[in-house]
């Protein structure tokens, strides 16, 4: 009895033991058939995504079939081109200088199967390329460069050839779209992006900030108003057989530099180096002897001493007389008597001698050096001169007064007249826009001697005796000073003359200042001149005769564009409107 129970006992043992295993075995191929699903799920999935990538990469390829590939590399260069340098723009926001994405053509020969087939095509498209240069490099199997800074329209060429051996490497070159116009002031750049010269040269760093790169560095230059009067300089060139030409238009308020021509010019696009002084800045960095301009300083300081007045007479002055070793005369026969005035409106050189005298010596080094010509003068470019040193012993006083003996830049000069004209305050010039700049201005001349002059200074236009009669352009109120001076080499004056006509406008409020000078020019007998009402021709080579008349032309193609014309200034000043 007893082992039947236990041998049921064991049965039942068993059986639990059976069911128990089936119930594991059964949930393990439940489990194995769920893993089986989640599998299967992944693997279609897995073949969805891979399906939707494939169509993708297809509707792309297919999109891209029917697309220009040089167009598309060129979208994708732009959307990732990062210029290495700001762009450089004018006042107006016009581009100066900017960076863009150029390319050079290398040559890989491997990969060049037809070579005469080769050489003959770049015969055709670049004939300018030595084909024994081309035969000797493809011979030596080595990587070169075919072409350097291609332009669009060259690259565009050897694309089209379709030579695999054909090598576009990306570079970004500075270009320069008004070439010449600005050569004098924007400088250029090495190979490295380091600025060499001029503009790019004085800001490199501001101009390679990575923070700034997206604003543009703004100068106050007028691009309208520099390729106007650069215009009248040419012709002022062929007119007069000039070797060359200058002018600075300023605002005498500011000191913002609107326009600056020196010419000869050079295209900029093209480096290279200019090592001829004909090409130097003559504005900024060549110094001359400006002759008759100097005598408004004289009269000035004169005025502002209370040692005369405008119309203080002096009596008795010599057609010439002998200082040290030197022998001063006049440019034409004068009275014997002449006002303060009528020695400025005339342009006495002994009667402005007289005036120096009375003046004395120290007074008048002091008065230079404040107007700021006795030093190198501050602007933001490196090619600056320097004014000649010079001893003030014998009869330099005497001579200075009337501009020789004395160098200086013609930028010099033109700041100077802008301190006599404006209030008396001595402004910088800049070439830099900033509006939120304050304008450092020091107090060189009293108000009421500074309105004295422009009235003086008018007269020099507008009188019948005034040496500047040509600039007298109606509507537009010029006033102004010439200045004729022989060029001196080595020690030795010659006959070839530097002519210079320093003017501000308009006189009745002076806004402006503008120089014009004129290296060695010729008498134009061919040349009408409307003198006073007449029409003349003369065969004469002093300033009232170039450098006057071109200012004048060149002032009434600024004016409008200056807001500067006829209708407003009569409104304002002459015609008494009535209600």
């Amino acid at each position: 009895m007893k082992n039947k129970k236990n041998k049921k006992k064991f049965l039942n043992k068993n059986q639990k033991s059976f069911y128990f295993q089936d119930y594991i075995e059964t949930s393990l191929n439940q489990k194995n058939y769920s893993k089986s699903l989640i599998s299967d799920d992944r693997i279609y999935l897995m073949f969805f995504v891979f399906f939707c990538l494939i169509s993708i990469f297809s509707i792309k390829i297919i999109f891209l079939s029917i697309q220009d590939p040089k167009l598309l590399n060129e979208k994708r260069e732009i959307q990732y081109f990062l210029p290495l340098r700001r762009d450089i723009v004018d006042r107006n926001d016009e581009i100066l200088s900017r960076n863009i994405k150029t390319y050079h053509a290398a040559i890989r020969p491997s990969l060049i199967k037809d070579k005469d087939k080769f050489l003959i095509n770049i015969k055709l498209h670049f004939p300018n390329i030595s084909q024994e240069f081309l035969k000797k490099k493809l011979s030596d199997n080595k990587y070169f460069y075919l072409k350097k800074r291609l332009t669009a329209k060259e690259k565009d060429k050897l694309y089209f050839l379709g030579e695999k051996g054909i090598i576009f490497e990306p570079f970004q070159s500075r270009i320069y779209p008004h070439s010449e116009l600005y050569s004098h002031i924007l400088g250029q750049i090495d190979d490295d992006n380091y600025g060499i010269s001029g503009i790019e040269n004085f800001f490199d760093r501001e101009l390679k900030d990575i923070k700034e790169i997206k604003e543009p560095l703004r100068l106050t230059l007028d691009t309208n108003l520099q390729f106007l009067i650069k215009k009248e300089l040419e012709r002022s060139i062929d007119d007069f057989k000039a070797i060359g030409a200058a002018s600075l238009l300023m605002d005498i308020k500011n000191g913002e530099i609107l326009s600056l021509v020196s010419l000869p010019d050079y295209n900029i696009n093209m480096r290279r180096d200019i090592n001829n002084h004909r090409y130097s800045n003559k504005i900024t960095k060549s110094v001359f002897e400006l002759g008759s301009v100097f005598k408004t300083f004289t009269i000035a300081l004169a005025l502002e001493k209370k040692i005369l007045l405008p119309n203080t007479v002096i009596k008795d002055i010599p057609n010439n007389i002998t200082c040290s070793k030197y022998k001063i005369s006049e440019h034409e026969k004068l009275p014997k008597d002449l006002s303060v005035k009528d020695i400025l409106v005339r342009s006495s050189n002994i009667g402005t001698t007289i005036i120096a005298q009375k003046i004395g010596k120290e007074n008048f080094k002091e008065f230079l050096k404040k107007l700021g010509l006795l030093e190198k003068p501050e602007l933001e470019l490196e090619e600056v001169g320097t004014p000649l040193d010079f001893n003030w012993e014998n009869c330099k006083l005497e001579t200075v007064s009337f501009g020789h003996g004395i160098t200086t830049t013609p930028l010099q000069a033109a700041t100077a007249y802008a301190a006599i004209s404006n209030g008396g305050y001595l402004i910088k010039p800049t070439l830099k826009l900033d509006t939120k700049k304050s304008y450092l201005k020091e107090k060189v001349l009293s108000e009421e001697t500074s309105k004295e002059m422009n009235i003086m200074l008018r007269e020099v236009v507008t009188s019948d005796n005034g040496t500047a009669s040509l600039a007298n352009i109606t509507g537009f109120f010029v006033g102004g000073k010439t200045g004729t001076a022989k060029k001196n080499r080595h020690g030795q004056y010659s006959d070839k003359k530097i002519n210079t006509f320093i003017s501000v406008f308009p006189m009745f409020k002076p806004r402006y200042v503008l120089l014009v000078l004129l290296d060695e020019p010729k008498p134009a007998p061919h040349l009408i001149y409307n003198y006073r009402g007449k029409k003349i021709s003369v065969n004469r080579d002093e300033s009232g005769w170039n450098s006057v008349y071109v200012a004048g032309k060149i002032i009434k193609k600024i004016g409008p564009i200056l807001a500067i014309n006829n209708s407003e200034f009569y409104s304002n000043h002459v015609v008494k409107k009535t209600n």
